[in-house]
């Protein structure tokens, strides 16, 4: 998903950075590895769009793949979840709330039933490409202020893309397609939450993964028990359990979170935004020979609106890139961390 630069990455504790330039362990500089690990997250956001599509025609159902993206985690990080527990309990339940309904059950489920309503390039477009105009609102009613300069341009320019993917299904009405694009308008709005909600815990990439999993995965395995959602998972074929395994709990689940960090922390917020929004066109060229899809008018037009208005809209102003830039106080961090 691409995230606007009202995120902030927590910097995971005991970490040494190397000087600016200086080749890493793999004799690459600390730029090559940051843009390194943003275009192995682009290909994990690319694939999460590629995967809500294709859940309709898998064996598996909703809650099968939502079991495997939030429980592979959990299971992986255990250890380091159990020492960072102190942390993750200490964060206020209003942040807390934020991060568990944003990218939670309710984003995945809308995610997953929008996508197999419309298209793997509605899924990629839609849903990461109206967080900036999402989270402007967001940050506009809590008093934090109005976009301005190209950033209004931006937001201007994804909410003409999306209004270009819709049109040709409202005039006649599809009312399938019209239902899922407004699903993922709910769950692109769920994101924007979660993004504005990262900014309010004081926990590194490991601890936010565990915040947001664990009563995911509980709420998800309630719902299976007691049959609100139904479940296909012992008779889903080997195949499909393998592939949502390791896009949805490896990739989604573990590693986009983790890779993404590290590089905004290496490339800075705003430079790794825009190299992020170029998933929606990721989406689209790999929906052809995967999924089988034949990008329409509406999408050629679309999509590159809204990658373009996504650059724009995280564009900062030299005033506030110069405010980011000053050096900050680093939080302490507990030993049990």
């Amino acid at each position: 998903m691409v995230a606007t630069n009202t995120t902030r990455a927590a910097e995971p504790p005991h970490t040494v950075s190397a000087p600016a330039g200086h080749p890493g362990r793999l004799g690459l500089s600390p730029q090559a590895r940051g843009m390194a690990a943003l275009l192995v997250t682009v290909a994990i956001w690319a694939a999460f769009a590629l995967s809500a599509r294709a859940l309709s025609a898998s064996t598996l159902r909703p809650a099968d793949a939502a079991l495997l993206r939030f429980g592979v985690p959990l299971l992986v990080l255990a250890p380091a979840l159990w020492r960072r527990r102190r942390r993750i309990a200490a964060v206020r339940p209003g942040a807390a709330a934020k991060i568990i309904c944003g990218a939670g059950v309710p984003f995945f489920l809308a995610a997953m039933h929008g996508g197999a309503l419309t298209s793997a390039a509605f899924v990629g477009s839609i849903v990461p490409g109206m967080v900036p105009l999402f989270v402007a609102a967001l940050m506009a009613a809590r008093g934090r202020g109005l976009p301005r300069g190209t950033q209004i341009a931006g937001l201007a320019l994804i909410a003409l893309g999306v209004a270009a993917l819709v049109w040709r299904y409202v005039v006649p009405v599809d009312a399938d397609v019209l239902e899922g694009a407004g699903t993922l308008l709910v769950a692109s709005g769920l994101w924007a939450l979660y993004t504005v909600g990262l900014r309010d815990v004081d926990l590194d990439p490991v601890g936010s993964i565990g915040l947001l999993c664990l009563p995911s995965f509980a709420v998800i395995g309630l719902l299976v028990l007691t049959g609100v959602l139904p479940t296909g998972l012992a008779h889903a074929a080997r195949g499909d359990i393998a592939l949502f395994l390791v896009v949805q709990g490896i990739g989604v689940g573990l590693c986009a979170g983790l890779l993404y960090a590290f590089a905004i922390r290496r490339l800075g917020a705003e430079r790794s935004s825009v190299v992020g929004s170029l998933s929606p066109v990721a989406v689209v060229l790999l929906a052809i020979p995967l999924l089988g899809e034949s990008p329409t008018t509406a999408v050629l037009i679309g999509v590159p609106l809204i990658t373009v208005g996504v650059v724009l809209a995280n564009r900062r102003s030299a005033g506030a890139r110069s405010a980011t830039a000053r050096p900050r106080p680093r939080p302490e961090v507990p030993a049990d961390a």
